[in-house]
């Protein structure tokens, strides 16, 4: 087997993170968490050409008895959809999946998310094994058994939690990424630091040549740091009732923008989730200043490590604050219809703020 570094998830539901270059074709490795005989491989139509074959003939050399099926979904976040999900579904009974069945879930956050709520809904529950080969799902969304679908009113408003059984991150699936999505990904791991950690967020200010690069040792180091912060508090808050809330820091205001914007995919020019959460972490950061709560030159440096990565810090020309704000009242954090967001006393200090006036938000959403 190839070597990898390993993240523990414990809890209720334990599960460890495999971190390392080649894993996707260690055969035995990706098949040793195959409990039955059925194997639904999800993947989209971007990834599946690269990897799907290879994963695929990987799990049935390991194990020749495996029944396994592939399924490819169109790509992008326009298509994380009930209606997608319903064809996973479908996938699932052709195949006659049985209550030991599996579902390797091969791609980005949306292939993680959409397969992993198909399989937390298929028989009440079968087994998911998270493939990620995006640096965005690697270090956020295959990670902590957060599973959903899109609707038209907000995103991932419809789903559950349903642990892995497994992640296995082959960090090589990183080198036939486009550039955007590394940046995209890189979005996900400064939220680390700014929500909980400045000495790893002083870090990525130092290492940002080698990540941009796509540099191995750098990125690994990235990836297990960030799983290991995302790990910890999943541990202690599986069902996000308390801590897990911080790692939403951004994504309030983000997941506005990519509603309001109809989601990467459907329009060329729409910020992708990781793009819209350097904004949102941004808007957070302003807002968290004209509060009182945090100093503006915490906004400021954040605003430059964003900046310095190539993304994006500021919303979107053309996007209505009142909208916006329409679309931040649907959040899942939000109780008895007032705001709550993750904002922060600065760098490496997050925390949940309940009942935020409406009007400053609309104030640093006007910017």
């Amino acid at each position: 087997m190839s070597a990898a570094r390993t993240v523990a998830v414990g809890g209720a539901s334990p599960y460890r993170i495999e971190i390392g270059p080649d894993l996707l074709h260690d055969g035995e490795r990706l098949a040793a968490h195959a409990r039955g005989r059925h194997v639904l491989l999800v993947s989209d139509s971007n990834v599946a050409p690269l990897y799907a074959a290879a994963v695929a003939g990987a799990l049935r050399q390991a194990r020749p008895a495996l029944s396994v099926a592939t399924h490819v979904m169109p790509a992008g976040e326009a298509h994380k959809t009930l209606a997608s999900f319903g064809q996973v579904i479908d996938a699932l009974a052709a195949l006659g999946a049985s209550r030991d069945a599996t579902v390797y879930a091969l791609g980005g956050g949306v292939v993680g998310d959409l397969a992993g709520f198909a399989a937390a809904c298929w028989m009440r529950g079968i087994d998911c094994v998270q493939l990620p080969t995006t640096l965005l799902s690697m270090v956020d969304s295959s990670v902590g058994g957060k599973t959903a679908v899109d609707i038209p009113q907000g995103k991932n408003l419809v789903g559950a939690f349903h642990p892995p059984r497994a992640v296995i991150a082959d960090t090589g699936a990183l080198r036939t990424l486009p550039p955007r999505e590394l940046r995209a990904g890189l979005a996900e791991v400064v939220k680390y630091g700014a929500l909980g950690d400045p000495l790893f967020f002083e870090w990525l200010e130092r290492e940002r040549a080698p990540l941009l690069a796509g540099d191995d040792r750098a990125l690994a180091e990235a990836i297990a740091r960030s799983c290991g912060h995302k790990a910890a508090i999943v541990e202690r808050d599986p069902l996000e009732r308390g801590e897990r809330a911080l790692l939403n820091l951004g994504h309030t205001f983000g997941h506005a923008i990519e509603a309001e914007q109809g989601y990467a995919g459907a329009d060329r020019d729409a910020l992708n989730h990781g793009e819209a959460v350097a904004v949102g972490m941004v808007l957070a950061a302003r807002l968290s200043a004209m509060l009182g709560m945090a100093p503006e030159s915490d906004t400021e440096r954040l605003r430059s490590l964003l900046r310095a990565y190539g993304l994006p810090v500021d919303v979107p020309p053309g996007l209505a604050p009142a909208e916006l704000l329409g679309r931040m009242r649907l959040d899942k954090k939000n109780l008895a219809g007032r705001l709550r967001l993750v904002l922060w006393r600065g760098i490496g200090k997050a925390e949940v703020v309940p009942d935020v006036d409406e009007a400053r938000v609309l104030e640093v959403l006007a910017g």
